[in-house]
């Protein structure tokens, strides 16, 4: 399958079991019907426990006031890049 955005040949990978479509050109990502539900249900599902919750808190530094502070490149991370890593 072509990218829409630039033509590329489209890669396809699966994460917990959703499968992505992304362009390694142009980086865009595409979703077939129903996936983002199901990333929504996954995520809804993986803070519903109350333990992810305060395990990611502290894993991504969430209310880190020393964040703010410091010169930084990157945003915050969170339980979805293990969805967008590529």
């Amino acid at each position: 399958m072509k990218c829409p955005n630039c033509d590329a040949t489209l890669v396809m990978s699966e994460k917990q079991g959703v499968e992505i479509d992304y362009c390694p050109n142009c980086r865009g990502l595409w979703l077939d019907k129903g996936e983002l539900e199901k990333i929504m249900e996954r995520t809804s599902t993986h803070y519903s426990n109350r333990d992810n919750y305060e395990n990611d808190y502290k894993k991504y530094h969430y209310g880190d006031d020393d964040y703010q502070k410091k010169p930084h490149q990157h945003k915050k991370k969170s339980f979805l890049n293990d969805f967008f890593d590529f």
